[in-house]
């Protein structure tokens, strides 16, 4: 890991990048103290959707929704916050 000053940081922006995307990490600091590190970007992942779906086909699960009623996003009843629930 290479240490550099704010200022040498700054007059040498390119070259420090350079190694850092060689995979070099660059420590930063401001009167001999780290303040930040410039570091390799890494992409970030996402939902891997194909595992997923291979995953719920091996425990035989072909459809993980498999019914949504015609009106579920209709909108409610105005009365039905205010009727109380049901007794069980």
């Amino acid at each position: 890991m290479k240490t550099v000053s704010i200022r040498e940081a700054k007059n040498r922006l390119t070259e420090l990048a350079r190694e850092v995307e060689q995979g070099e990490v660059v420590t930063v600091t401001r009167n001999g103290k780290p303040v930040f590190d410039l570091v390799p970007h890494k992409k970030r992942g996402g939902i891997n959707w194909e595992a997923g779906q291979a995953y719920l086909r091996a425990r035989g699960i072909t459809n993980p929704v498999p019914y949504i009623a015609d009106d579920f996003d209709d909108p409610l009843p105005e009365d039905f916050l205010i009727k109380p629930l049901p007794e069980k």
